[in-house]
Parts: structure tokens; sequence; C-alpha cells
């Protein structure tokens, strides 16, 4: 059982982080807030969730031990797999998660790509007792500003990539994605993925 790896970043795209350890890379599927996190660093230390099937071997990355007890959460709720949860938590902090499951908010919840009405209800009566005792201060979810970066085309294909990873279509990523930054030119990678996913 892997507790976290830690070692130098060869790799990041705002979906997935290659972690190379004594000579062997790692691949881990990541959230987009484990993105923002270790973005810019060259050795970083993530916390591990291992999906063991029959066809494969995936390992889900996590920036703090708070992000994948969340994501342990999720994925005990039936009808909530892991790449669900990932989403799940790229489109919300842990704080602003638990915001959401503590008040009900399941309409501000559905709006995640994978979950119905019934999903996000269901996650919401499961877990609101367990999530107010992990101690995660809940933070309201409301559009934040941002550091705007420099535009160019790095911002488009990351956020397309991710979005792609994350099981969206690619064509409609790719109008979605030119339509958000045409919009909002100084949109960083993060911002117009998180607009993407109430568009899409």
């Amino acid at each position: 059982m892997l507790e976290y790896l830690h070692g130098k970043l060869d790799d990041l795209t705002p979906a997935t982080a290659t972690v190379e350890c004594h000579g062997v890379g790692y691949l881990l599927n990541i959230s987009l807030n484990t993105f923002s996190a270790i973005q810019g660093k060259t050795e970083v230390k993530l916390y591990v969730y291992e999906a063991v099937r029959e066809d494969a071997w995936v390992l889900f990355g996590f920036s703090t031990k708070q992000e994948r007890l969340l994501f342990l959460q999720l994925i005990s709720v039936s009808g909530v797999g892991g790449n669900t949860a990932r989403t799940i938590l790229s489109a919300f902090t842990p704080a602003e998660l638990c915001d959401v499951i503590l008040n009900g908010n399941d309409k501000v919840l559905k709006t995640v790509k994978g979950l119905g009405a019934k999903t996000s209800q269901r996650i919401i009566v499961e877990l609101k007792d367990k999530v107010a005792s992990l101690g995660i201060t809940p933070a309201t979810v409301e559009p934040g500003d941002q550091t705007a970066n420099q535009v160019n085309q790095q911002v488009y294909n990351d956020a397309c990539e991710a979005l792609k990873a994350l099981g969206y279509s690619p064509a409609p990523v790719a109008k979605t994605v030119k339509a958000i930054l045409k919009d909002e030119p100084d949109a960083t990678v993060e911002k117009v993925i998180k607009r993407a996913f109430k568009m899409l």
C-alpha cells in the first residue's frame, strides 16, 4: 500500500503528474487543486490512493491528506468512481466541497460532469455527518478573483487537455475554451477549466 510518493516532478499537466522516485516514474491522476498546489515545483510529495482493478492499476495523487480523505469519502458513495471524484475535487476546493455538502447544496453539486440529481443528493445525505467530523473549515462557493497569467497558447492547450482527460468530448471542449478565452483573455488555466465545467 502506497502512502505517498516523494520525488522529482518529471512531468505535469492539469490532469496528471509524473513523479520520479529512485529511477521509477509514477503517473498519478490529479485534481485541479493539486495541479495548482504543485505547479512550478521541481520536487513534490503527493499522497496516494491506489485503484487496483483486473484490467488496470491506477494511481491518484493529492497534495494534502484532506483532499485524499474527501476523495475516499466520495468514492464510498454508490455511483461515484475515482474519475468522478477527481472531477468533483477539480470543481471545488476541499473547503468549498465541505460547504456544499454541509449546506445540502445539490444544485451546485450536480453541475459537475457525471453527477445527476440523485447522485448529488446521495453524496449530501451519506457524507453530511462524515464531512462535519473531518475538521475542514467550510468556505462559501463564490467566483473568486485569481491572479491572471499572460495569455498564450499554453493556457488553451492545458485547459483542453485537462477537460478531455476528465471525460469531455474534444470538439465541445475546444469550442468552449476558445469562447472563454475570447471573453476573458487573461484567465488562468484553472479559471478556464472551472468556467468550462459550468458550460459543458
